[in-house]
């Protein structure tokens, strides 16, 4: 009698939720509605981290990945991919206390015409880490949980510019 008395109430938040339109962040169809279904996606690094969550995000729309620019729709070509790091300041001690991480991609989108959807751009993120000689492994983990974090925001960045993509009219 008393586990029927738990899973009421959990069914009934489950079928709220489902009802409302609830789902994970980054599941399914984000809103996004793209003007093209199939892509190439042109890199110097094909097997970067950048690019698999790209792709990986890309197919989540029902877009096809294909293997030559001929036979896509757009070419999304990633000129670089870069990151820094800078010395933001330093302590009494002459101790590094602040970190500025940057993270470049750049970017542009054109179709089998050489037709610009997307044009030369660039998305630029910046965190900071503050740092601590004492916690060196804490530092360098939260350092890389930065990174993986503004690669998840430069995703999302190029698919909303991809779902916003049209072509270009000549200058």
């Amino acid at each position: 009698m008393r586990t029927n008395l738990l899973i009421l109430p959990l069914l009934m938040l489950t079928l709220l939720l489902g009802a409302c339109g609830f789902h994970l962040r980054g599941q399914g169809q984000g809103g996004f509605t793209f003007p093209f279904q199939t892509l190439f996606i042109q890199t110097p690094n094909a097997n970067a981290p950048f690019i698999l969550d790209l792709k990986r995000a890309v197919q989540l729309y029902n877009i096809k990945l294909v293997d030559s620019p001929e036979n896509a729709q757009l070419v999304l070509h990633i000129v670089s991919e870069t990151m820094s790091k800078q010395i933001l300041s330093l302590s009494d001690a002459g101790r590094i206390r602040e970190f500025q991480l940057n993270y470049r991609v750049s970017l542009r989108a054109y179709d089998s015409k050489q037709q610009e959807w997307v044009p030369a751009d660039e998305i630029v993120l910046q965190r900071y880490l503050s740092y601590d000689n004492t916690q060196i492994l804490a530092k360098e983990m939260e350092e890389t949980l930065l990174y993986q974090d503004m690669r998840k925001d430069a995703v999302q960045q190029i698919l909303r510019r991809l779902s916003l993509a049209k072509p270009q009219s000549p200058q």
